[in-house]
């Protein structure tokens, strides 16, 4: 699924997700992790896919991306579990948990930087260009 769109998965597993609705229960997703995001996969359409070989882009396949994202906090450790938030650039929050061993919130928080990171040498590459070009003018 992902080699077809270019991204490597870098890591994958499965989080738990705090649904927004009113009891905010634990919901189980399959997660892929890529140098552009965080891919949250229903575990049952995952199943489906893998059966029906489905094309990418059908069902509810969520995708974070990191140049959406910004920041990864921390929140506790409390008895097996890990708790973390994704806070959207739009200011809305994602709540995941993941047993403590499994470091999947400091893996994110690692691939965000190096994203923008990444993002910003670009942006500084692209300004030298426009300089350079505009300044035998």
């Amino acid at each position: 699924m992902l080699e077809s769109s270019g991204c490597k998965a870098l890591k994958e597993g499965v989080l738990e997700k705090r649904s927004d609705g009113l009891l905010q229960l634990w919901k189980k997703k399959c997660c892929i992790l890529t140098e552009e995001g965080l891919l949250l996969i229903p575990p049952k359409q995952l199943q489906h896919q893998q059966q029906q070989q489905q094309q990418p882009g059908q069902g509810p396949l969520k995708e974070l991306h990191f140049s959406n994202m910004k920041t990864v906090d921390c929140v506790e450790r409390k008895g097996k579990y890990m708790y973390f938030t994704v806070v959207m650039a739009e200011g809305k929050e994602i709540d995941f948990r993941c047993p403590q061993d499994q470091g999947w919130n400091a893996e994110i928080t690692l691939q965000m930087v190096q994203y923008k990171n990444r993002q910003a040498i670009l942006a500084v590459k692209s300004t030298r260009q426009k300089e350079l070009g505009l300044g035998g003018f």
